[in-house]
């Protein structure tokens, strides 16, 4: 695969088709675990690995699944990569596995997993595959990230708090910027909320692409 082939597939998933933005996939994890920073890079981080491989994995065997099991394959597939990241999870990152909770066996029904197997994976090269499951997963795990980042910073006053979670030691509590914050950001209206202004934000920025766009090519035509 080109290298721009990959660029492409890689601003597809972040932007133009970007799971939780675009397409409005996998939000029960998306809304549920996105209370800090540090949440929605672990779930992310699982949620890209999964999503990689196992677009890499349903491209390679494409040929030998038959059409009337295909799902089931998938979803073993994904299953089994979900059990490999839960274990890792477990033995090198155990506070946030509990921070996180059922939410890293739950991946397994993430439809976003699923329906790039179905309609991408199932259909194209390995390497094609592979750059999709690259965007689309850093594209869910930016959101997660931006979300987690948003509604820790609103509801807490503080950022990068936990981090202790993912790199060991010491409990760290971030940077605090308050001894409180907006206690409704951090609670599940909060959680809409984000999403419903990180919609509207990429909305309104197409837009301007847009209107920008047409308006250079009314310069260029006259």
């Amino acid at each position: 695969m080109t290298s721009g082939g990959f660029i492409e597939r890689l601003q597809t998933g972040l932007w133009e088709e970007n799971p939780g933005l675009v397409q409005l996939l996998g939000l029960c994890p998306l809304l549920a675990v996105t209370t800090t920073f540090v949440n929605g890079l672990g779930l992310g981080v699982a949620t890209l690995f999964v999503l990689t491989f196992s677009n890499a994995l349903v491209s390679a065997t494409r040929r030998w699944i038959r059409q009337e099991i295909r799902i089931p394959i998938y979803v073993l597939i994904i299953a089994s990569l979900v059990t490999c990241i839960e274990l890792v999870f477990k033995a090198w990152f155990p506070t946030l596995d509990r921070s996180l909770g059922i939410f890293i066996p739950l991946i397994v029904t993430n439809c976003a997993i699923v329906a790039r197997a179905e309609i991408f994976a199932s259909r194209n090269p390995i390497g094609a595959s592979i750059a999709d499951g690259i965007g689309m997963g850093a594209g869910f795990a930016m959101l997660l990230m931006g979300i987690g980042a948003f509604r820790e910073l609103v509801g807490q006053a503080s950022i990068l708090s936990r981090l202790d979670m993912i790199t060991g030691g010491e409990p760290f509590h971030g940077f605090s910027f308050a001894d409180s914050g907006l206690l409704l950001a951090i609670l599940p209206p909060g959680a809409f909320f984000s999403l419903a202004i990180a919609v509207a934000l990429k909305n309104y920025i197409d837009q301007k692409r847009r209107n920008a766009g047409m308006q250079r090519s009314l310069r260029q035509s006259r």
